[in-house]
């Protein structure tokens, strides 16, 4: 397995990875938290706008990490029913836990905005990046939110994923890219020497400087 000293190190070992054509227009979109540290590396080696994509993982109430869905921006819904039946989750209780994260979702995106709009995808290419890949359902729900604003082509990158996952994303990316895909994958964290928890407020600095830098610059 690849090990990675933290996540700015797997954004650089990443972007290395992401050739970028001269007539290949570029936003990079990171998930929060853990993947914006690595897509503000990639950002800033494609020399790319960089912008939050906010999505919010759906848990099941007695197992919060065992994702039954994933909901993101401009009304994106991603249910998975059969973990939904597993789970014994009825429509009345899914409702209200979507409620909630839509909630937590629309409270972050004005906190890590900070009021300005978000960069605009219309006609672009969309990089989603987040620190790794395990079950993917807000990987996948943030790829359809790219595709709902207009992103032209969208690629999915993440430092370390399980073998086979590209199946799992299917037609949500035209693209996945994994420096990494060991096998057995136990978890994301074991990749990295660092995995410690981002705090909003390192998801917020990174965001402003880069708009405040100038690779916000276009269509922002």
């Amino acid at each position: 397995m690849t090990t990675f000293a933290d996540r700015a190190d797997a954004g650089r070992r990443l972007a290395a990875r992401l050739a970028r054509s001269d007539d290949e227009d570029v936003v990079v979109l990171g998930l929060p938290r853990g993947g914006v540290p690595v897509a503000a590396e990639v950002a800033a080696a494609l020399g790319a706008p960089l912008d939050v994509i906010l999505v919010r993982k759906l848990g099941v109430p007695s197992q919060p990490e065992l994702a039954v869905g994933a909901i993101g921006e401009s009304g994106v819904r991603l249910v998975n029913d059969d973990v939904a039946s597993g789970a014994r989750i009825d429509p009345e209780t899914l409702a209200g836990i979507e409620a909630r994260e839509r909630a937590e979702l629309e409270r972050r995106a004005r906190r890590y905005r900070q009021a300005r709009p978000g960069v605009s995808m219309a006609g672009r290419t969309a990089i989603v990046v987040d620190d790794g890949f395990a079950t993917g359902a807000t990987a996948r729900a943030a790829c359809r939110v790219a595709r709902r604003l207009g992103a032209r082509r969208v690629v999915l990158a993440v430092p370390v994923a399980p073998r086979g996952w590209e199946q799992r994303v299917g037609t949500d990316a035209d693209e996945c890219v994994a420096l990494d895909t060991p096998e057995p994958f136990r978890a994301v964290g074991q990749a990295y020497r660092d995995f410690a928890q981002v705090p909003d407020d390192v998801v917020i600095d990174l965001i402003t400087a880069a708009h405040d830098g100038g690779t916000n610059a276009r269509g922002s």
